[in-house]
């Protein structure tokens, strides 16, 4: 990215580019995620000064979008704020009948799993808007209704290659919308 190799070079200019440019869609993700704003503020702050003495020190490799990678600095911030927590609120697994350290539901995996999977469905609910109405019912009904594509093209009176087609463009369009607004929709 041209703006990354500028700062590197020393211009300032174009660190405040890449800040006005990412500022708005990182601190959101992290308000979204921590919901407290001392914290969140903290996270935003942490996550650009790493930025910055990666980039300064040479080390910042462009393999891919410049906002995933600010992205996952902040979520790497944030699970690390997460454990730190968890270690400083250490239970006695003896204090309870049931075996609370062997509980899948308070795995630090499991819970940065959901904290990912939040944030792409949000992300995605934001893009849905801006599909045509039809794309939009049948991506509703498929993963938020969990219904078949047989069951979709009954509701909506069609062939179920019909539905079929609108889901692909619906799928399509998301990809399209996402690449457009620097958006990052996987769980790596």
């Amino acid at each position: 990215m041209e703006l990354v190799y500028l700062y590197q070079k020393g211009s300032n200019d174009a660190f405040d580019v890449l800040l006005k440019r990412y500022k708005n869609k990182l601190y959101s993700y992290v308000f979204y995620t921590v919901k407290n704003t001392e914290l969140a503020e903290d996270i935003f702050q942490e996550t650009f000064v790493k930025a910055i003495m990666t980039i300064r020190q040479g080390r910042y490799v462009d393999n891919g979008k410049f906002s995933a990678w600010l992205m996952r600095i902040a979520h790497n911030l944030i699970i690390d704020h997460f454990r730190q927590i968890k270690t400083k609120n250490v239970i006695s697994n003896d204090d309870y009948d049931a075996d609370l350290l062997n509980n899948y539901h308070l795995c630090a995996e499991n819970i940065e799993h959901e904290l990912i999977t939040k944030q792409i469905l949000s992300d995605v609910r934001e893009l849905m808007t801006l599909l045509p109405e039809n794309q939009r019912e049948v991506i509703t009904m498929r993963f938020y209704q969990d219904l078949s594509f047989k069951e979709i093209a009954e509701r909506c009176d069609v062939s179920i290659n019909t539905a079929l087609g609108r889901m692909r463009y619906a799928v399509l369009n998301l990809r399209k919308i996402a690449v457009d607004r620097q958006m990052v929709l996987t769980l790596d």
